[in-house]
């Protein structure tokens, strides 16, 4: 079957924690049948917020042509695409407004990463309870801004204060949450890095991505890859996974527009791939 799948999550040196560039991601995404790669390294962000871990503001142009440089030389083989994947924090949505209009991208996702000392300062006590549910309160606020086509990894919180995380206990307030980003259009992540982290389980969990599925929430499967091995890493496992939910399409996205495949086409396409 013809290539049909894109690994929809990955990244750049230029984060700071990943290694390999946009052609050396692309270079294991055409060894693996997909069609497209979609780079979506993290977003610059004002005032040296977080910046241990993205990209200065100085390199967003540098970013691009790093990106267009893969794109150029992979043509007719990979659809090398630009992306990014956005911080959100209340106050943010101006720069990120303008960020994202002041380039050509294809797919932005949408991040609450409860890990950043910023978002720690806002919300963290000595309540671990308290700030997963915050997180998924976050989560809502950021799709009801409308800056973004998905929100990545839709749990990453249970990866903190995990002896403390209990998804039934949290699922009240999650299910209300996800009410508030289903009335949005919104797509919302499995990410199946989640697999190598401290609860080694994809990004959300079956729980959430049942609900998700009653609420007719479109998912985009990524790997968030920071090293080119991890391209497409686990994806016949989370077609197995939203199968099991109920799920029998997925989303990617073009020039911010969506695009919904077929599980079981995306599943044939990368036959063989572990």
């Amino acid at each position: 079957m013809a290539a049909c799948v894109y690994e929809t999550h990955s990244h750049t040196p230029l984060c700071k924690h990943a290694q390999g560039m946009p052609s050396d991601l692309a270079a294991v995404a055409e060894a693996r049948g997909l069609k497209g790669l979609i780079i979506t390294c993290h977003c610059p962000l004002p005032d040296g917020m977080s910046h241990a871990v993205r990209m200065d503001p100085s390199q967003w142009d540098e970013y691009q042509d790093m990106v267009r440089a893969a794109r150029e030389e992979y043509a007719g083989r990979v659809d090398v695409r630009l992306g990014v994947e956005s911080d959100w924090l209340p106050g943010l949505e101006g720069w990120l407004e303008a960020l994202h209009a002041g380039a050509p991208l294809n797919y932005v996702l949408g991040s609450v990463h409860p890990q950043i000392q910023e978002y720690k300062d806002l919300y963290l006590s000595d309540d671990w309870p308290a700030y997963h549910i915050q997180y998924f309160s976050s989560l809502a606020e950021a799709a009801e801004t409308g800056l973004f086509d998905c929100l990545s990894h839709p749990d990453l919180v249970k990866n903190y204060g995990t002896e403390t995380w209990d998804v039934e206990a949290r699922m009240p307030h999650i299910l209300k949450c996800l009410d508030r980003i289903a009335v949005t259009g919104i797509a919302m992540e499995l990410n199946t890095s989640g697999r190598n982290k401290t609860l080694p389980q994809m990004n959300p969990g079956p729980e959430i991505l049942r609900a998700m599925r009653e609420r007719d929430i479109p998912v985009v499967v990524g790997s968030d890859a920071h090293e080119p091995g991890r391209v497409a890493d686990n994806f016949l496992e989370a077609y197995d996974l939203l199968e099991a939910c109920g799920y029998d399409r997925v989303r990617y996205f073009i020039e911010r527009k969506p695009v919904d495949l077929k599980i079981a086409d995306a599943r044939a396409s990368l036959k063989g791939l572990g």
